[in-house]
């Protein structure tokens, strides 16, 4: 999956108001926190993610892991915190459409 630039821009659009739901620990990105944000993906498919890392780099590692084990597409990184998304074609309801 690849997002356009419009589509980007939708996203971010309607993640500014977001707070995020999943926040990494010290203990960097567990299993546990991966089960979490998978959850969050799935029944929100947009979501902002606090990660706690030392430097950029770890930052972007947390990030790779995450769309490469959850299929998810970074949207935007500022600081500490990534707005992801996913999209799930199960869902029912208020799915997010892009253009």
């Amino acid at each position: 999956m690849s997002l356009t630039d419009s589509q980007r821009h939708h996203l971010r659009r309607l993640g500014h108001h977001l707070k995020p739901v999943v926040r990494t620990g010290n203990a960097g990105l567990s299993e546990a926190v991966l089960n979490e944000l998978d959850i969050a993906l799935r029944d929100h498919e947009l979501v902002k993610v606090k990660l706690v890392a030392g430097d950029r780099d770890e930052r972007r590692q947390f990030v790779e892991i995450i769309e490469e084990r959850l299929g998810a597409e970074l949207v935007q990184s500022v600081g500490h915190v990534a707005l992801l998304y996913r999209p799930n074609p199960e869902k029912k309801g208020n799915r997010i459409a892009l253009p």
